[in-house]
Parts: structure tokens; sequence; C-alpha cells
């Protein structure tokens, strides 16, 4: 068994010369279309707006909250005022 094998010989040139790279014509040119750069616009737009700084509190969320923290100090000043009166006299 006295196979003897052999390789091709390959030359890699480099740079490569122009022949070897295919050339692309006008024609061969993918354009983008119209609605796909709206795509585009439309998805950056609802990317920017969505990443937008938040305005602080406005007034009428300040008045709701002020109200609120309001209530339920008196909501919790009745409750301890009830327990003071159920206390057995002394």
């Amino acid at each position: 068994m006295n196979t003897i094998t052999t390789r091709a010989v390959t030359t890699v040139q480099h740079p490569p010369s122009p022949a070897s790279i295919p050339s692309r014509s006008g024609v061969d040119r993918r354009r983008v279309r119209l609605i796909d750069r709206v795509a585009l616009r439309v998805g950056v737009a609802l990317v920017a707006w969505s990443r937008r700084p938040r305005l602080l509190d406005g007034r009428t969320e300040v008045a709701h909250r002020v109200r609120l923290e309001q209530s339920r100090a008196e909501r919790e000043s009745r409750w301890h005022r009830q327990a003071r009166l159920l206390l057995p006299p002394r």
C-alpha cells in the first residue's frame, strides 16, 4: 500500500486582484424602499419618545397627593381616638 497523495497548490494573493473580486453593476444594487425608511424613522421616533425625561409632578397630582395624605391622617387620628375611648377606665 504505497499511495502518494498530493495537494492542489492554491495561491492566495494579498490584496486580492481586481479580477477575483466580483463587480457590482448599478442594476444589482438593492435600494431601500420608502416603506422601510418610514418604518425606521417611526421606530427611532418611538424609542426617542419613550426615553424622554419625565416632567416633575404637576400641580394637580401634588394637590391630590396632599388630600390623600390629609385624609389618611384624619382616619388614623379617629382610629386612635376610638381606641383611647374603648380603653377601660383607670
